[in-house]
């Protein structure tokens, strides 16, 4: 079996063999991948379920400090909208982080991996809807590609699939809302620590009421400082660390719910009754309708639980979510509500006023912890997202830190980390009160939600094939929830609902820009690539002499040779003795195993030593240090060139039928024992030969490609290309830092790509 991609016009494929790939019997003796908690039976369960306390809930959990306060700005006008407020509260509680999220979306994983990117990676395995063509067949044979293609029976999956896949503006519309949901995360890792640090610190004026709000928001920056400086410790000791902490706010905040329901109404427990939504809207209209942009402000920090599923699992979230922050939360604002039907004047600070005299410095000082706990939920999930999209080829390279050696997809971004800090104390100076942060926060909310599900139906569609009605049912219901709530806070605009859209317009314009310049620098090469088979023909061009070492080539192409190395024989006319063209290609997955790391092809004669070698990774994966990357490479190059030598002996005897664990027996082929016998002395002297090349050194050769703009480019083009993308290449981190090549190792070939 060949490499098999969609060839570009002229370039013939490879010859096709009916036989596995050397690499296809390893792969049926994998088991699937096993993310982060996915093993352990119940304690390992139970533990994983009070670590998500600490990890994902901070910032849902931390929403009763503003989100009251945010859905009455200019006070409570009739004491029975609080009833109203209350049920809206929550029955959007019930209905989008439990029902929508913990119990159907959270399915949606891919391979453990949540989040928008998740998803997308999930549809681009059904339907080829990347704009990169470099799919393979050999990758649906990974063992977590879990792949399996539409039946007969199932002609809606199979109908969506070829929709998909023939539509430029389909293929365009996933990518971009997918990026658009990117860049609303991000802003939601900016304004979570802004809104919940500032909503906290704000607590201080109930007992110094001569702080200023100047004086608040300058107490409120150092700790904004500490807390995107205690990221680069990872999500495992900082969540592990937090755990105890937020267990404790939710204690808090729930005792002191039961406290207010008691002490000044238990009739608020009427507010269970959805009428009271509908006799809100009847009583308020159109301004009912402008106060759900402070009611949508409960639930935030929803789409960060499932951005960070791939540190936990399903069951330890559902587990968590339903006892111990459901039932905290509710009695939360349930007892501000009881609180304020008693004091309506009290509303521009609920929470701090409703709290008894003994408790308040104690939860004051858990209420600045748990602010910071909120913020770590949201950037553990944007850091998980923007790691998924810079593996996907979908932002630009950065330096990706793996906090933790024993578990996957916990991940630090330093770069990020700090244009994210630096841009929270910017709008926490800016915008000085929680009013405005709140509704540029809510924007970001609804957005993402709204864009997970359009991407889940799709994938319920194409993946999971669930009955149309339950489909339809789950669209309709979510999206007029969430298109409700989106055109309600659209109406504060003005009032900081730019902000968000400011930001994310620049991010999406950074991540297009970047994957718009690769996909047309892939599709450079492909096009000017040299067709395996004149690869002796151009040796001999140039009297390339082979030298000692070995030499790995770089390049994105998973088939033939790519511009640079004719370039490289035409200035330095010489090949190292044993000779790769390396791909290191992201699969749409989180995970491959190493066994399944490699796939080799022959260039050419063998006597050449040359082989393509296509190296796969999850986005999730972590790329292996170069000694350790070198060693796994030889090792599969040896088991190569065997099973090459086993299916040619096998070919002979008319059996083309290979096993990795067959070796060359002279007397399978009988007449032909002398073929056979050279066959396997030539093996071991080939292997002999890697050994001694490896020992003798690795030389890396990459392409320093300068991308322009073609002359007859339009001035948008150009700008974009020659300013815009040449600056975040020259920039960012280079190509060789990413792949943890040695410098010293290291051989730049100079090329220009004209698009």
């Amino acid at each position: 079996m060949s490499l098999e991609v969609e060839n570009p016009p002229g370039i013939e494929t490879t010859r096709q063999l009916k036989r596995q790939d050397s690499l296809y019997g390893d792969a049926e003796k994998v088991s699937s991948f096993k993310h982060h908690g996915s093993e352990g039976g119940w304690p390992r369960l139970l533990h994983l379920s009070f670590q998500s306390v600490g990890i994902i809930y901070g910032d849902v959990g931390t929403s009763p400090l503003y989100a009251i306060s945010s859905t009455f700005p200019d006070g409570i006008k009739n004491n029975d909208d609080l009833l109203g407020v209350l049920s809206l509260i929550l029955y959007t509680l019930i209905l989008i982080p439990m029902v929508k999220y913990v119990f159907i979306v959270l399915y949606a994983d891919d391979n453990g991996d949540g989040g928008t990117f998740a998803l997308y990676s999930l549809i681009s395995r059904h339907a080829k809807v990347r704009p990169i063509p470099n799919q393979q067949a050999e990758d649906a044979m990974v063992s977590n590609y879990g792949i399996e293609a539409p039946s007969s029976q199932l002609r809606r999956a199979q109908w969506l699939k070829q929709k998909l896949e023939s539509s430029k503006a389909a293929k365009i519309g996933l990518f971009t809302i997918t990026i658009l949901g990117t860049s609303m995360v991000m802003g939601d890792g900016t304004l979570t620590p802004a809104i919940s640090v500032l909503s906290a610190v704000s607590g201080i004026r109930e007992k110094v009421p001569s702080l200023t709000e100047t004086q608040v928001v300058w107490i409120s920056v150092p700790i904004l400082f500490v807390l995107f400086s205690v990221q680069r410790y990872g999500t495992d000791k900082v969540g592990y660390s937090f755990a105890p902490i937020i267990t404790v706010w939710f204690f808090l905040i729930a005792g002191i719910g039961v406290y207010n329901l008691i002490v000044h109404e238990l009739g608020v427990l009427r507010a269970f009754n959805p009428m009271y939504i509908v006799d809100y809207f009847r009583r308020n209209g159109k301004e009912g309708w402008v106060s759900l942009g402070g009611v949508i402000l409960c639930v935030t920090g929803t789409e960060g639980m499932y951005a960070d599923l791939s540190h936990f699992s399903i069951k330890a979230i559902q587990i968590s979510f339903s006892t111990v922050l459901l039932p905290s939360v509710a009695l939360c604002y349930i007892g501000q509500t009881a609180y304020l039907r008693k004091f309506p004047e009290s509303v521009t600070d609920t929470f701090f006023r409703s709290i008894p005299e003994l408790m308040f410095w104690p939860t004051f000082i858990i209420a600045i912890l748990s602010a910071i706990i909120a913020s770590q939920a949201m950037l553990s999930g944007a850091f998980a997202i923007l790691s998924k999209a810079l593996s996907l080829g979908c932002f630009p390279s950065v330096q990706v830190i793996h906090t933790s050696k024993s578990y996957a997809g916990q991940v630090y971004i330093p770069e990020v980390n700090f244009l994210m800090g630096l841009a929270s104390i910017i709008v926490t100076i800016t915008f000085r009160t929680t009013t405005e942060i709140g509704n540029a926060y809510g924007i970001c909310v609804v957005t993402v939600f709204s864009i997970t599900t359009h991407l889940t139906t799709i994938v319920m569609l194409l993946v999971w094939r669930k009955k149309f009605i339950f489909i339809l049912l789950f669209y309709v219901v979510f999206s007029s929830i969430e298109l409700i709530y989106l055109s309600s806070i659209l109406t504060k605009f003005v009032q900081g609902g730019y902000l968000p859209f400011c930001f994310s317009l620049v991010l999406m314009a950074l991540m297009i820009t970047w994957h718009y310049v690769q996909v047309m620098k892939y599709w450079y090469e492909l096009d000017h690539i040299v067709p395996a088979d004149e690869v002796t023909s151009l040796l001999e061009k140039h009297e390339v002499r082979r030298i000692p070492e070995v030499g790995l080539l770089y390049s994105d192409l998973v088939q033939g040779i790519p511009p640079v190395f004719p370039r490289l024989v035409q200035r330095i006319p010489s090949v190292h003795s044993v000779f790769l063209f390396m791909s290191i290609k992201h699969l749409p997955i989180p995970h491959v195993a190493p066994v399944e790391r490699f796939l080799f092809r022959q260039v050419g004669p063998r006597e050449h030593r040359m082989f393509r070698c296509v190296a796969r990774y999850g986005y999730s994966d972590m790329l292996e240090e170069s000694m350790l990357f070198k060693g796994f490479l030889s090792e599969r190059l040896k088991m190569f060139i065997q099973e090459e030598a086993v299916f040619e002996t096998n070919s002979i005897a008319g059996d083309t039928q290979t096993s990795p664990d067959e070796v060359i027996d002279p007397e399978v082929c009988g007449h032909d024992e002398n073929i056979t016998s050279d066959l396997a002395l030539w093996v071991e002297k080939e292997k002999q030969l890697i050994d001694t090349e490896m020992e003798r050194g690795v030389v890396y050769l990459m392409g320093e490609t300068n991308v322009i703009a073609g002359p007859k480019s339009s001035a948008a083009k150009k700008i974009v290309v020659d300013y815009v993308y040449t600056f975040l290449r020259k920039n960012l981190m280079e190509g060789e830092k990413v792949l943890s090549i040695p410098k010293d190792q290291l051989l730049k070939v100079g090329i220009t790509y004209e698009i």
